[in-house]
């Protein structure tokens, strides 16, 4: 992926900093792998809002993604590296020996024409699917599993990997990106290198009306809101708002929210990093 900056013509292109989709094969995704999806602006089955700042947007269909990596033992060849509007990552085509076909995470690295297999006798190399027990310390990996056959949960963004750090038991140590080290099932499927797409983080959309047309309406600040409105409005002038919380009144700073007694907080090692 690379990076192209513009020159400053017009207001929205003097901040822009825009993906080149040079990585990018093909325009035409597969159709047999789409489904139709919907937009509902916020509003529930009543029509009453309740999601705010959310509307408009250009149309989507959703990609299928095989986030179970179930076909074991089966070769598949990359056919194509594509866009998913609903992803930041790049997603690839996969057509097994067999004739189907599938779309998976793209990791950083994979290119058309390359092979890639999941089960206990994948190698290890990028795009590959083995469960933790196999996989060696110290390697980076993605799109993790939290609970056999769940398919993943974890490290689907672009440009991101954890590591696997150590093996205690039926347990799996992997340190998260977020920075969190967490014990997980070392029956939990994991991928091979890093999420594609890293360049992600440092593309600038230069305007408002980008952000229109990915669904995005305005936020405004809960401090130039009514206190009818939100906990942080009124006042006289331009007031600081108190405390900063959100709309619900909980405290937005150092306020934990996770459930002190939660199950799954005997296999967190240690949190993440604040």
């Amino acid at each position: 992926m690379g990076l192209k900056k513009f020159n400053p013509i017009t207001p929205g292109t003097r901040f822009k900093v825009a993906d080149t989709y040079s990585d990018i094969t093909t325009n035409e995704p597969e159709k047999s792998l789409l489904v139709k999806q919907n937009k509902s602006g916020g509003r529930n089955h009543a029509g009453k809002m309740t999601m705010r700042y959310i509307g408009g947007g250009h149309k989507q269909r959703y990609r299928v993604i095989d986030f179970k990596r179930d076909k074991h033992d089966v070769p598949a060849k990359v056919a194509t590296i594509e866009y998913d509007p609903n992803r930041s990552a790049r997603i690839a085509l996969l057509q097994y020996a067999d004739g189907e076909k599938r779309y998976i995470l793209a990791p950083q690295g994979l290119e058309v024409g390359m092979t890639v297999m999941s089960g206990t006798k994948a190698p290890i190399e990028p795009g590959n699917a083995l469960f933790l027990k196999d996989i060696p310390l110290g390697s980076m990996i993605h799109h993790i599993e939290l609970r056999p056959g769940q398919g993943a949960s974890l490290v689907r963004s672009a440009g991101v990997s954890a590591q696997l750090a150590a093996k205690d038991g039926k347990y799996a140590i992997v340190k998260l990106p977020s920075g969190e080290t967490r014990m997980i099932l070392a029956s939990c499927m994991a991928v091979i290198g890093t999420v594609s797409n890293g360049d992600h983080r440092l593309v600038r959309s230069g305007k408002a009306g980008r952000s229109r047309w990915l669904g995005r309406r305005p936020r405004n600040r809960g401090v130039s809101m009514n206190p009818v409105d939100h906990p942080m409005g009124g006042g006289e002038g331009r007031s600081s708002g108190g405390h900063p919380r959100s709309r619900n009144g909980i405290p937005a700073k150092g306020y934990k929210t996770r459930y002190p007694k939660k199950n799954s907080s005997r296999l967190i090692i240690e949190r993440r990093k604040k």
